[in-house]
């Protein structure tokens, strides 16, 4: 019997290398996007762990700032940038390194920047970056602050938020919050015919879309907080800024000029006084306003910013620049402190924060009885132991007053006074308040700032 032929075994292993190496090709194209895709998912993984890293310099930085707010150079005193290590929580291994860039605050700011840039030992070439700005806001948030009570009447307008840690009334036009630290009052005859009675934090008769911004009560502000640190201003204004001494006449007219200079007169004498009553019922027989004075010099606005006055003050004039004028006598003595004049208007050459002013007055800020009939204040404006105010002055009635800035008050604040009947029997009847709110982050010179420290404002990563 005649055996059949075997296949040749060669030729099956040709065809297995054939099968193996279409199969082969096949597969590469698979093999080298997993290859490519396991090599983006470990670069993101790194570029996630840098920008970690990045920002646990930021985190550092900002715990930094809350326990040393006036350190720029990470404690080292000198320039950066600043290197730290990045150990792992759980292991205590170092994984990576993160450097910092502090830019300070620019004068008038109290803007810090933070930038960030992390990376891994794994592949430090990989880097992530992170800048990040924070702030501490000034206590000039608001347009209208006082530790007694408001009354905001119907032909007045606040453009800003406005808080009491006593009762207000409003019957005006208003578009942020309107607060009161107290739940319920008793208010008191300076509020209108309706008192004394009991009311709430905040009443009155404005309009239903207006107390949709009534809020009471909220938590007092502290007006320890709203005290300016005047020792140190007047150490400042004697280093590198204007220091006027007690005039032994009746005080400093300062007169800001556009150029950026400001012009110090001594006022030597005063106009005739009339007699007008104050918000405590005091009566007031010296005159407010200046008739003679003498010109001592004019100069430049300091290096600093700071004109410290031990005396009355009259303030007026086009501020260019970044000024604050502080009027007290140290140590504090109620008897003695001096009052800042408004006999004029002041105003700013353009408003976007490039010029500001801010009024410190130991005592009152006064608008005097010979003030244009239609008046523009552009300052930020504390009255630290007393009031801002217009006198009642019988049958002195003005037209309008206009201010670009913030009001803060300890006691009460007027610029117009109301008769039994409803209507203004002194001073200006329209009151326009409106917020500047290049205050907040760059106040003028060493304006009080809120004590909650630095802010968030900003975060922007690569």
């Amino acid at each position: 019997m005649k055996l059949k032929n075997r296949k040749n075994p060669g030729s099956i292993f040709v065809y297995l290398i054939i099968i193996v190496s279409l199969f082969a090709m096949m597969l590469f194209p698979v093999i080298s996007n997993v290859t490519t895709e396991i090599k983006l998912i470990r670069s993101k993984v790194i570029r996630e762990s840098a920008l970690q890293i990045a920002e646990a310099g930021i985190n550092y930085y900002q715990w930094r700032l809350a326990h040393f707010p006036t350190d720029y150079q990470d404690g080292t005193g000198m320039a950066g940038p600043y290197v730290h290590d990045y150990s792992d929580y759980d292991t205590g291994v170092t994984i990576g390194q993160y450097s910092l860039e502090i830019t300070p605050p620019a004068i008038g700011s109290t803007i810090v920047t933070i930038k960030s840039t992390g990376w891994t030992n794994q592949d430090p070439g990989i880097k992530r970056v992170i800048t990040a700005k924070f702030g501490t806001p000034s206590l000039a948030l608001y347009t209208f602050l006082s530790n007694d009570v408001i009354w905001i009447g119907d032909t007045e307008t606040v453009d800003g938020q406005l808080q009491a840690n006593n009762g207000v009334r409003f019957d005006g036009i208003g578009n942020a919050p309107i607060q009161s630290a107290k739940l319920t009052y008793i208010c008191s005859t300076s509020q209108g015919s309706n008192c004394p009675a009991l009311k709430n934090g905040v009443w009155g008769t404005a309009s239903a879309a207006v107390q949709a911004f009534w809020q009471f009560p909220v938590p007092a502000v502290d007006f320890s907080s709203v005290t300016a640190d005047l020792s140190g201003i007047k150490s400042d204004s004697q280093e590198n800024g204007i220091y006027l001494p007690p005039s032994n006449a009746q005080g400093y007219s300062l007169v800001f000029n556009s150029d950026a200079t400001v012009s110090i007169y001594k006022v030597t004498s005063l106009t005739t006084p009339h007699t007008g009553w104050d918000v405590n019922g005091d009566t007031h027989n010296e005159s407010t306003d200046y008739s003679s004075r003498d010109l001592e010099f004019t100069v430049a606005l300091p290096q600093n910013g700071i004109i410290f006055v031990e005396d009355n003050s009259w303030v007026e004039g086009v501020v260019n620049g970044r000024v604050t004028v502080a009027a007290a006598t140290l140590p504090y003595n109620p008897t003695a402190a001096p009052t800042i004049y408004i006999p004029k208007n002041i105003t700013y050459p353009v408003k976007d924060g490039t010029s500001v002013l801010g009024l410190i007055a130991q005592k009152d800020i006064v608008v005097t009885y010979a003030a244009p009939n239609n008046l523009e204040i552009n300052a930020a404006m504390i009255a630290q132991n007393g009031s801002a105010q217009f006198f009642y002055y019988p049958n002195n009635i003005k037209s309008s007053i206009t201010i670009y800035g913030t009001i803060m008050t300890y006691g009460q604040w007027t610029w117009s006074w109301v008769g039994g009947g409803g209507g203004i029997i002194s001073g200006y009847p329209y009151t326009y308040n409106n917020y500047d709110s290049n205050l907040l982050y760059s106040p003028p010179p060493s304006f009080p700032v809120s004590t909650k420290g630095y802010q968030l404002l900003s975060w922007i990563s690569d």
